[in-house]
């Protein structure tokens, strides 16, 4: 799997941050570095669904080019539509007979 992001949880979680006279208030710092850290878990663990369900239709798929690559069947002989319309037409010259040329 290849990693895109830098950072891991266990770097957020162990990251110091230097204090000063005017700094930040950690306990605020520490309650968003652990929201980020539960985004990043639910990050990882919805990367590896989507991994697992790709390479489960990775292995699903060539049955179904199969299917696609498989030749069509070709119409039996006398079954075109120029042979069905030549003998529906020698059918109605049959049955109306010169009743259709007036």
């Amino acid at each position: 799997m290849e990693r895109m992001a830098k950072l891991t949880k266990n770097d957020i979680y162990e990251k110091e941050f230097k204090t000063s006279m005017r700094g930040y208030n950690q306990d605020e710092v520490d309650q968003f570095l652990d929201d980020i850290i539960k985004d990043y878990e639910a990050f990882e663990t919805h990367i590896q669904k989507l991994e697992k369900q790709l390479e489960e239709a990775k292995h699903a798929r060539p049955g179904r080019e199969e299917i696609k690559t498989a030749p069509k069947p070709q119409p039996a002989a006398g079954n075109t539509n120029y042979d069905i319309l030549r003998r529906l037409s020698n059918l109605e010259k049959h049955v109306f007979g010169s009743k259709l040329n007036e």
